[in-house]
């Protein structure tokens, strides 16, 4: 089916102004700011997670709980000290498997957004897993990222799920050809968010975002040094904390990419436009959402 996409609109400092982040007050608790719930993680790429959870806690999310294979939990305890950390039943690969899912089943009223997906190993178990968290969370804010998209496959998500996709990820899961996105990534965007009827963010040096109504964004990023690994992750888990502090799916999705796009320009400053790391971006989050919050409160 041919999807006609018309232009996205930028998302320049006066549309995003439209959007104010939430003011939780002085006296506003952890509770307040939402709740964040990230798994993934698999015995070979647990930092992914690690990522992830710290930008959620990075864009002010008030509470983090973290979900990995039992194997890497206790590493990723000591590794984020500020998470509850809760250790999964997996295969002998390491992958997930679907009963884990209604162990987090209990938490599903008080978790305002999920990240899944961070460094998820591809496999059919993890997939069946997914799709039965789905079913857990039916009041959350999902961000979809790696593997876990692959859930796509088993039929339409719903308006409150953010997918994440890179070039390369869009291909496989639309069955084409990397090329063909890269040619026309706008139209792949809304033809992908309409037959998921979810939020797509297509990520690269312009991103789109687009609804399964057709509203569409683009946002045009000059820093090479963002495509490196672990970059998506850090992405993922910055717009997961968003949307649990209360931003809508799309306006989480598209501040999140901002965010995102000017730490990577803070780092190229300060290092160079090629070598900063994934893992130094989340520090640039406060001062950045915090200045951004401030020139929406000028008169």
């Amino acid at each position: 089916m041919k999807v006609h996409a018309p232009s996205a609109k930028a998302l320049t400092p006066a549309l995003l102004a439209r959007w104010p982040f939430p003011n939780h007050g002085v006296d506003a608790d952890k509770e307040a700011r939402g709740h964040v719930l990230v798994i993934g993680g698999s015995v070979e790429t647990p930092g992914a997670v690690a990522l992830a959870a710290i930008a959620a806690l990075r864009a002010g999310a008030g509470k983090l709980t973290v979900a990995v294979p039992a194997s890497v939990a206790q590493g990723l305890a000591l590794t984020i000290p500020e998470s509850r950390v809760i250790g999964l039943p997996q295969s002998t690969g390491g992958s997930f498997l679907a009963q884990g899912a209604d162990k987090l089943a209990p938490l599903a009223g008080g978790v305002d957004a999920v990240v899944l997906g961070p460094g998820m190993l591809d496999a059919p178990a993890s997939l069946a897993f997914v799709r039965k968290l789905l079913s857990h969370f039916p009041h959350s804010t999902v961000v979809l990222d790696a593997f876990a998209m692959g859930v796509v496959e088993q039929g339409a998500l719903d308006p409150r799920v953010i997918m994440t996709p890179h070039a390369g990820e869009m291909a496989k899961l639309s069955s084409t050809t990397k090329e063909a996105v890269c040619d026309d990534p706008l139209t792949s965007a809304v033809a992908a968010a309409t037959l998921w009827n979810a939020c797509v963010v297509l990520k690269g040096a312009c991103t789109f975002i687009a609804q399964a109504d057709g509203t569409t964004w683009r946002h045009e990023g000059a820093t090479p040094g963002l495509a490196t690994s672990g970059s998506g992750d850090t992405l993922a888990g910055l717009i997961g904390g968003l949307a649990a502090r209360g931003l809508t799916p799309p306006v989480a999705a598209a501040w999140g990419v901002v965010i995102h796009s000017r730490a990577g320009e803070v780092l190229a400053r300060r290092y160079g436009p090629l070598g900063f790391l994934a893992g130094e971006l989340s520090a640039e989050f406060p001062k950045l959402i915090h200045a951004a919050h401030h020139r929406q409160r000028r008169p």
